[in-house]
């Protein structure tokens, strides 16, 4: 099977907390771990994304609502959807699967990884990733994952 899950590709979580947020694959384990014997990936992506900026707003309020809040999570394959996109963000040498055993390692990787973030976002780079996806109106939203599954 040819394996299309590498790093820097863009992905949409589909289950759990950040269901609908965009995240950008890390590392992937096709083969699985000791752990976790089923395929999974390593992904950095936007908990919290940045606000609407507008010219009357000051420095300090746009400052604010340029803010971006990540997260770091190891994600089941099947809890993914693979978009066509890739992102050129290098956090290899910032988050591994070490610095999210303890508290303190994975806090400072998360530090870094935001401030990747809020660079890229602040330099103009990649826009439409630091967007939310709108995929369905709010009516549809308990069937959002079986239609973008095909289950529907």
């Amino acid at each position: 099977m040819v394996k299309f899950l590498k790093p820097g590709k863009v992905v949409i979580i589909l289950n759990g907390r950040f269901a609908g947020r965009k995240a950008v694959i890390i590392r992937s384990f096709d083969d699985g771990s000791r752990d976790r014997p089923y395929g999974h990936c390593l992904v950095a992506g936007i908990a919290k994304y940045p606000k609407k900026v507008i010219r009357k707003d000051s420095a300090k309020k746009t400052a604010k609502k340029s803010r971006v809040k990540a997260f770091l999570k190891l994600v089941n394959h099947t809890h993914i959807m693979p978009t066509r996109y890739t992102l050129d963000v290098d956090l290899k040498d910032v988050v591994t699967v070490e610095s999210l055993q303890s508290r303190d390692k994975k806090v400072t990787a998360l530090k870094e990884t935001k401030a990747r973030f809020e660079e890229r976002f602040k330099s103009g780079k990649n826009r439409w990733f630091f967007y939310q996806t709108q995929v369905l109106g709010k009516a549809e939203e308990s069937n959002a994952r079986d239609l973008i599954l095909g289950v529907i």
